[in-house]
């Protein structure tokens, strides 16, 4: 049986004030202004220095040097990550709804472990380098993952620290596979050495448009499981009492984190912590309602993921760092912050 949820999550189905309404929409709309502002900054700085009125008129006038840097090389990257951060992040808060877990992500739970290992494969045995086969390699291994942890999990019995420990067992025997590969594969190294990162730096038009309607497909359906999401996360007793299709509604989340994840892990590798890291702070402003809780995650992941790029591209110039590498780094300290914190609000 699955742990029962804490009181003050029960207590979201009464509808807020209307004050504290509309400080959330109004919350809302401000993230909406930062992710503007980042992805601004996204395109405008880069790790090759351009003065702002050159970066303006590459991006509107210039078909030439500034624009091939403005348009096909920041904006097709901060695109990609406006996309892919908000998949992350509804993935993330979807998990945690789904197992009641604040540690559940795709990254905790194998399903970024499955999709590496089977692009990895796909590269090295089967010579796979466009990103049709990426996507459908990665969305199949992440959905066999995902399916074995379940399976492993429980299935229909599963506990939140039944999924923690299978997704943790499958991750480490599947990362371990991936560096089996890349030292006894040296032709493949240094492209699966990167991918696997995770980063931004490969971002296409093409690439952009092939996730796209996988991306948009997983985020409306996330979207569209606010409501019977907040129903699973009091309890499979009180889920059935209100209505809710415990199965139905189970299926269709994995099924959005799956497609999510893998599409995002597809396009631009494993990046960790996004999903784990911005529900978190969510919550601790809007409360458990997923009402309001996939919103803002779809908004301010975006922020984070592109901001760890910039960073990434400032501080090792004229080089880069990958957007992985910094959302680890960043990740961490700020995870563990939080962990603090909310024992401390529980003593």
């Amino acid at each position: 049986m699955l742990v029962d949820s804490p009181p003050e999550q029960r207590a979201e189905t009464a509808p807020a004030p209307p004050t504290r309404r509309a400080m959330r929409a109004l919350g809302l709309l401000v993230s909406v202004v930062i992710l503007v502002l980042v992805a601004l900054a996204s395109i405008a700085i880069g790790a090759k220095e351009l003065p702002l009125d050159q970066v303006w008129h590459g991006l509107f006038h210039d078909t030439g040097t500034y624009g091939d840097v403005v348009v096909d090389e920041r904006l097709s990257r901060t695109v990609l990550g406006l996309l892919a951060g908000a998949a992350l992040g509804l993935s993330g808060a979807v998990l945690q709804a789904l197992t009641r877990n604040p540690l559940a992500d795709p990254g905790l739970l194998g399903i970024n472990a499955g999709a590496s290992a089977a692009v990895v494969t796909a590269i090295t045995f089967f010579g796979v380098t466009s990103l049709d086969g990426y996507v459908w390699f990665a969305f199949v291994g992440a959905a066999a993952v995902g399916a074995l942890v379940w399976f492993l999990g429980g299935s229909r019995g599963a506990t939140p620290v039944r999924l923690a420990l299978a997704g943790t067992a499958i991750s480490a025997a599947l990362y371990g596979y991936l560096q089996a590969v890349m030292i006894t594969d040296d032709a493949a190294l240094g492209k699966m050495r990167f991918w696997t990162v995770g980063s931004l730096a490969s971002a296409s038009n093409s690439t952009i448009l092939q996730v796209l309607p996988f991306l948009a497909v997983g985020t409306l359906l996330a979207l569209g499981l606010a409501r019977p999401l907040n129903a699973v996360a009091m309890g499979d007793d009180t889920a059935r009492a209100l209505g809710a299709n415990l199965n139905r509604t189970r299926a269709l989340a994995m099924l959005a984190a799956t497609v999510l994840s893998g599409a995002a892990t597809a396009a631009c590798g494993p990046i960790a912590f996004v999903g784990l890291m911005v529900p978190h702070v969510v919550r601790s402003f809007t409360g458990p309602d997923l009402r309001w809780i996939l919103p803002y995650a779809t908004v301010l992941s975006p922020v984070l993921l592109l901001g760890a790029d910039v960073i990434g591209r400032v501080v090792a110039r004229p080089s880069e760092l990958q957007v992985g590498i910094v959302t680890a780094v960043i990740g961490g300290p700020v995870f563990i912050l939080l962990v603090r914190r909310r024992r401390t609000a529980q003593l």
